[in-house]
């Protein structure tokens, strides 16, 4: 059985969820782990020195749940599956192609994760555009005032010339594109070089 880990990595709603949304409907046997599933609890935050709680650094994550997720996924992707509520129809379980997507804004920034990925997808957006589009979604908490210029972005930079730094691998994508042509480019990619390679 052939097991394929796709990673949707990049900015702040840079559009790796709506990507990913579009992946899962098309490619076969597919799960996803969402790295924002894996955040502490609000009360194991901590408060940094720019006055800002601290959600956007790899500590609010419990990074080791996740890659336990990942490793029960690589273990038995079937059974993954079946445990998430994803009904595999009795063609997909014949199917020699297993693929899990994992989303989120710093899995290149963990080695493990990012090792286990076969291929890592970045996308990016300019500073204005981002603030722009992060400025009118709605979060369950909102941004205090001063949020995206005094943590988010810094944060942001600090992490990609972190990965950067590393040598990590990645598959740029301009998330200026537009939905279908950012999907179309990654799915392409991906048939190419997993599905239809012999």
């Amino acid at each position: 059985m052939k097991r394929i880990i796709i990673g949707i990595g990049g900015v702040t709603n840079g559009g790796k969820t709506t990507l990913t949304k579009k992946l899962i409907g098309v490619l076969p046997n597919c799960c996803v782990v969402h790295q924002d599933d894996f955040f502490k609890p609000p009360d194991q935050i901590e408060v940094g020195e720019d006055g800002f709680k601290q959600w956007d650094v790899i500590t609010a994550i419990d990074m080791e749940s996740m890659v336990n997720t990942v490793t029960a996924w690589v273990e038995n992707p079937v059974k993954f599956a079946r445990s998430h509520g994803i009904a595999l129809s009795h063609s997909d379980l014949d199917e020699d192609v297993q693929i899990l997507i994992l989303e989120g804004f710093l899995l290149y920034n963990h080695k493990l994760l990012a090792n286990m990925c076969s291929e890592r997808y970045y996308l990016s957006i300019p500073y204005e555009e981002c603030k722009r589009r992060r400025s009118g979604r709605n979060y369950t908490v909102p941004d205090p005032p001063g949020l995206f210029d005094g943590h988010v972005w810094p944060m942001y930079l600090k992490h990609r010339q972190e990965m950067e730094a590393s040598g990590v691998s990645i598959v740029s994508v301009d998330g200026q594109l537009s939905k279908d042509e950012i999907f179309t480019r990654v799915y392409t990619d991906i048939q190419n070089r997993f599905l239809n390679a012999s």
